[in-house]
Parts: C-alpha cells; structure tokens; sequence
C-alpha cells in the first residue's frame, strides 16, 4: 500500500513538471512586436498609436524591400486599454509590448494630465520599465510616430538612441523612465519633467517614403527643450540654455560644448568631466540651497589670436567661464521659481536630508517655500587640454 502511495506520488511529481511554463506561451508569428507608443486626447476619449515593426519588410529591405519598416495602428476608446485592444480589429496580430523603447505623450493631454497615463503603464504586466517617456511638442503623439526616419530603419529606436546620444554629449535633454517619472511624482521634494520632441519640416512628406530617398531629409525628429510638469500636468518648457542648466544643476551632464566669445571671434570649449554637490540647510528656520560644481573642460577650437601658451589668458578663460555658467544656472533657477512656482531640481529632496524634522512640517507647501529660497553657487572650470596644437595659427598673421 505505502509503495503504491510513492509511486502516485512520483507520477504526479513528474506530470507537474511537464505541464509547467508553457501553459500561457504565445507563438511569435501570432505577436505584434511594437516598439513606440503614442497616446493622445480626443474629445473625451484617446487616440492611442502603435507603431508596431514589419519582420517581413525589415528582413526583405535587404533584398529590397519597397514597404515601411514600421506600420502604425491607431483606435480611440474611453480609456487606453480599450482603445489598444480595440486594435486587434485593424491588425492581423495582437500587440505585445514588451519590446517598448518609447512613449510619446501628446502635448495637449500632457497639459490635462499624465496619472491615467503612468497607471496604466505601469499596472500592465507586459511591460518593463526601461522605455523613455517624452512630450510631443506643439504636435501631436500620433502624427510623431508617422515620421519615417533614416540611418535608423525603425523610428522608435531612431528617438531612443537619439535620446541617449545627446543627454551624454550635448546635455539639454534627459532621458526619463516610467519608474523616474512615477517617483519624481510620488516624491514631495521634487516636481517631474520630460524632454519635448518635435517635428521639424514638413508632415506629410515626413510620413512618406521620400523623407528616407534625399540627402537632404525634408522632415525630421528632434528633441527640443525640457517640458516642466506640476504634478502630473505640463506647465511650461525650458529653453535649451535653461534645460542644459537644469541638467548641471542636477548633476546630469557627462559632456557638452559651450564657447565663449574673444575678440572678433569664438573660443569653444569641450565640457569633459561634471560634478554637481546639490546641498540643503536650515538656517534659524529658514531653508537655503548650496551648489557646488567643478567642471573640467579641454579647448576645442579657437577663433581668434590668442596666446593660449600663457597661463594668465587660461586663468582668465576659466574664469569667464564659471562667470557664464553661473548665469546660465541663476537663468533657469529663476524660470523655476518666479515664473513656474515649482521645485524641478530636488532642492526639497535636499533639504529633507539635510533637516528631516523641518521637512516633515512644509513638505506639504514645499512649491510655495521653493519660490523664495536662496540658492548660493560655486563654480570651479579647469582648463586641462589646448589641444594638438599650441598657439593658434592666426597668431603668426
């Protein structure tokens, strides 16, 4: 009797393990893959679009293949859930979004809010939450998606990679995800913000094939400025100055080129090394801001005579420099405080480390404290590198 119990209890053991992991499988010739989202606002209802990669096309286009590498599928509905799964009436296959790289947010919606947004995003468990999150500006999400682009097949990873490219090498962009944009919304001490994107040159022939045959291309993607959110509503954008100073501020530039004028000239400068120290303090009830910023920069082409041999004319350099970046950031503190009244930087974050007694009494009005705190900043720019050559070489004219 007892043998015969183990050897039930082996064949169970064994149909358990043979009939686990495949129960939900789904084949991938019965998926669409989409790699771009766009959600916008249509009277009371959403405009979802899915852009969604041909596997077919982008395999032929090397044997060439004359069809879009990308179809996009578009459905209103009363919520985005719906309105995505109302797009298995147009598309053979049914979207998986794993594979997500982007989301775009029509500015219009972004204005009226992003929390129905951000909630389904991250209730569906289909998908991760590396993809970045930007607003279309002054433009739709729907009409973004239809750019073709070229060097990049596939639009969506066109935006993502360009994206990640220029928040490293040129700074007035950030990258944000779904789980940095929920936090910076949760947190009391800092309010979200997201890159803009827009279209530049004309639509119709953006969505057209010609758009990829000229060397020239008539329409293109770029990410333009820094869009200030208050709570979960757009308010306002940076400028690109003042989105490159939001970054050093923050502590998010990796390097970026700024230039200086001499003379009848320019002098330009590679940014290769950046360090922002954002420090808070409570000071006999009052809140202050100390920044501390080193940055170390190399000489990347001069326009005008200059001994550059000399030290005096580096010192003086490196001073202008801190000069001009220091304005840049009192520019973009001020648009912060005076004309959108909201905290994008984390200086409550700050202060809420630095005195936590004093933070649990405003955090609750923090933006309305934000507006007068004074923020003191020190800036410290090394010239380390000339480059190849010494002295320029209209120095000899």
């Amino acid at each position: 009797m007892m043998k015969r119990k183990w050897t039930i209890l082996g064949m169970l053991v064994v149909l358990m393990i043979f009939n686990t992991g495949c129960w939900n499988r789904r084949e991938l010739n019965d998926l669409a893959i989409e790699i771009a989202m766009g959600v916008d606002k249509v009277g009371n209802q959403y405009l979802v679009t899915s852009q969604v990669v041909d596997p077919g096309e982008v395999a032929a286009r090397e044997r060439g293949g004359n069809r879009a590498p990308v179809i996009t599928y578009q459905m209103k509905a009363n919520t985005i859930f719906e309105a995505r799964r109302k797009i298995t009436t147009i598309s053979p296959r049914k979207i998986y979004a794993s594979h997500l790289r982007m989301v775009v947010i029509g500015e219009e919606l972004a204005k009226e809010g992003i929390n129905g947004i951000l909630d389904y995003l991250s209730r569906d468990h289909e998908h991760r939450t590396d993809f970045f999150i930007v607003v279309a500006r002054g433009t739709s999400a729907g009409k973004v998606l239809k750019i073709l682009t070229p060097l990049e097949k596939i639009p969506a990873n066109k935006l993502f990679s360009s994206l990640e490219t220029s928040q490293r090498n040129w700074a007035p962009t950030t990258g944000v995800t779904l789980d940095m944009l929920i936090n910076d919304l949760v947190n009391k001490g800092k309010q979200p913000i997201l890159t803009g994107l827009r279209v530049k040159g004309e639509q119709k022939v953006g969505e057209s094939p010609k758009n990829v045959e000229e060397i020239g291309t008539p329409s293109q993607l770029q990410y333009s400025g820094i869009g200030v959110f208050k709570n979960d509503q757009l308010i306002g954008w940076l400028n690109e100055i003042e989105s490159k100073g939001y970054n050093y501020l923050i502590d998010n530039v990796k390097s970026t080129v700024g230039f200086l004028p001499c003379n009848d000239g320019k002098i330009t400068f590679e940014v290769i090394r950046s360090k922002t120290d954002l420090k808070g303090k409570v000071i006999k009830g009052t809140p202050k801001i100390y920044v501390k910023l080193d940055i170390e920069a190399n000489v990347g082409s001069v326009e005008c005579r200059m001994k550059l041999m000399d030290e005096k004319t580096i010192a003086n350099l490196e001073k202008k420099s801190e000069q001009k970046i220091k304005s840049m950031l009192k520019q973009t503190i001020n648009k912060a405080q005076e004309e959108y009244g909201v905290d994008i930087f984390g200086f409550g974050e700050a202060i809420h480390r630095a005195d936590p007694q004093y933070w649990k009494k405003v955090k609750g009005n923090w933006d309305e404290i934000f507006v007068d705190v004074p923020v003191n900043m020190k800036i410290d720019v090394k010239i380390r590198r000339i480059g190849t050559v010494g002295e320029s070489f209209l120095e000899g004219k």
